[in-house]
């Protein structure tokens, strides 16, 4: 996973990220790990995601239909394995 140097205007911390999209830190580390969020650095080089990432998942999770959250699952489960 590729991390990218981002100004603090464009960065979240993780439990910032989690709670912005409603979900507990283990389900952001997932949803990071499936390659749904874009892993940041701020300046100060403190792990995080990009604002974007946040905002485009929210929107993909707020306007996806049931048939899309499944295949969705199905993807990030075989690609888990």
């Amino acid at each position: 996973m590729r991390v990218i140097h981002v100004e603090d205007d464009a960065w979240l911390s993780q439990p910032e990220a989690a709670q912005h999209l409603g979900i507990s830190m283990a389900r952001l580390g997932l949803v990071l790990a499936c390659g749904h969020l874009t892993p940041a650095e701020n300046p100060a080089g403190r792990a995080g995601v990009t604002i974007a990432s946040v905002q485009a998942e929210k929107s993909w999770r707020e306007n996806a239909t049931i048939r899309a959250k499944s295949t969705r699952l199905f993807k990030d489960t075989i690609g888990f394995f």
